[in-house]
């Protein structure tokens, strides 16, 4: 009864701090699916040589790059617009009065974590003295375009970060050409600049940390200026509702209006090629009872298959099924169950790289303080709580939903069956890495550099500024395929 009361309270908590009507759910509950996973594949699951439908999905952080129709996201509108090409080039028509105001506000970058030097103030301050022209509109015109892109964009290159998969939206919401326009025609050069700072409120902890840390501590501020520059990596704002896990806090929290409703423990992946990699998604689901494919380094590396095959009664014990092809191939699953290996659910989060949040039977691992111990994915304690809640807060309408959809959900979690529960109203799901955050108490503390990440961020803010960098990465895509069987021992 307790857990009950308090699921009820936290779920409703969170719709209050929404503070806004979302739609009307349909039929909550899709057709029952099949038990066998071969029939309703996974596709987080599915090896990589095997080919992928096209499947239709809703708007995401990275979808943002190729608007096409206008699309609303938490909030947030993304209207198409014409391919923007960032060039240096770039100019508009600039009047000695505007240009000192850039001059003037090439110093203030350093409260942000940029390097004013990177802006060349003796080239604009001999270009305004020269006045009105060409020359000074090509010199302010490249200065402003930099700033806009360091301070929207950040200014690591894209070969500094070590696995970061996050396509920022924001060139496209904000494009460089417009943020010149309106500078130049509202006058309010520097206004327009500090717009495009991130709106997160660890974005502004983290310049108060640098603006209170003494310049003699070089090591710190430079720690602290990298983890400035990853929030700019993100889109300037999250959104009102959505999910983020910092990896080397080993945290989740969920959060709305920049509110945590709750906080949950997690295991990430072991350092290396298994790593988790940072990723900007949408949960489009619940899965409930989930079942897990075998990747075939277990059933065929390991001779789990033929295992479950040549001993039916311990398969049957452990919830394997095992099917063999005319080609001989193996294909074992874990039904649902007590001992499945991905526990009693995992969300939906579609993505090239089959890494998703889910539950585990071996909680005992939660208590451990070092939890980089899975294969990518990202393991969550008190995953059913989330799970409830999520599902509550995807298709409620308002907190007398509530009782209704934890009674349903409390007796598709009961049934045992592998059930889909999709998310009327998705949310955005953040996997970051930050080894300078607000902890889930809200105090800024400084977390293990797990993954080895820092240091080419930290080489990078040394380096001279680097021009049209990329926008996304060209690191090979490695797709997880994860046992969720390992432990710290695995």
């Amino acid at each position: 009864m307790m857990k009950t009361l308090y699921l009820t309270t936290a779920a409703t908590a969170a719709l209050m701090a929404a503070g806004a009507a979302v739609a009307q759910p349909a039929n909550l509950l899709p057709e029952e699916p099949p038990k066998v996973r071969e029939e309703l594949p996974d596709y987080t699951q599915m090896r990589a040589d095997q080919p992928r439908p096209a499947t239709p999905r809703p708007v995401t952080p990275r979808d943002a790059q190729r608007p096409t129709v206008e699309q609303s996201f938490d909030g947030v509108v993304f209207k198409p617009s014409e391919a923007v090409q960032e060039v240096p080039s770039l100019e508009g028509e600039w009047s000695v009065a505007n240009a000192q105001k850039l001059l003037a506000f090439i110093p203030t970058v350093a409260a942000e974590g940029l390097v004013p030097a990177d802006y060349h103030a003796d080239e604009l301050r001999a270009a305004i003295d020269a006045g009105e022209g060409p020359a000074l509109n090509r010199v302010a015109s490249e200065i402003f375009v930099w700033l806009v892109e360091d301070l929207r964009d950040g200014r690591t290159p894209m070969d500094a970060r070590r696995q970061w998969f996050v396509v920022d939206p924001d060139p496209d919401v904000l494009p460089s050409a417009t943020m010149l326009q309106r500078a130049l025609e509202s006058g309010d050069v520097a206004g327009t600049l500090t717009d495009l700072n991130p709106v997160h409120p660890d974005y502004a902890k983290l310049r108060d940390a640098l603006a209170a840390t003494p310049k003699t501590d070089t090591k710190r501020r430079k720690l602290i200026r990298a983890n400035m520059d990853r929030w700019r990596w993100l889109g300037q704002d999250l959104g009102k509702r959505y999910l983020l896990t910092n990896v080397p806090e080993y945290k989740v929290r969920l959060t709305v209006n920049d509110r945590i409703i709750k906080s949950y423990r997690t295991i990430v992946g072991k350092p290396g090629r298994t790593a988790t990699p940072q990723l900007a998604e949408m949960v489009e689901g619940v899965i409930f009872n989930p079942t897990w494919t075998v990747p075939q380094s277990i059933v065929k590396g390991e001779g789990l298959g033929a295992k479950v095959l040549g001993n039916p009664g311990w398969a049957r014990a452990a919830g394997y099924t095992a099917t063999k092809g005319q080609n001989g191939w193996v294909t074992v699953v874990q039904q649902p169950g007590p001992s499945n290996s991905l526990g009693l659910m995992k969300l939906d989060m579609p993505n090239e790289h089959a890494i998703f949040l889910h539950d585990t039977p071996a909680r005992n691992l939660f208590a451990q303080d070092n939890r980089a111990l899975s294969h990518g994915c990202v393991r969550v304690e008190g995953a059913r709580e989330l799970a409830m809640t999520m599902a509550m807060l995807g298709n409620a309408t308002s907190k007398d939903d509530i009782p209704a959809i934890q009674e349903e959900v409390s007796a598709i979690t009961g049934s045992g069956e592998y059930t889909r529960y999709p998310l009327q109203n998705q949310w955005p799901v953040y996997i970051t890495y930050f080894t300078i955050a607000s902890d889930t108490d809200g105090k800024l503390a400084t977390f293990s550099d797990i993954y080895d990440r820092d240091a080419p961020v930290l080489a990078a803010l040394d380096a001279p500024r680097v021009r049209e960098r990329a926008r996304e990465t060209s690191e090979e895509v490695i797709e997880v395929v994860d046992d969720p069987r390992a432990t710290s021992e695995a």
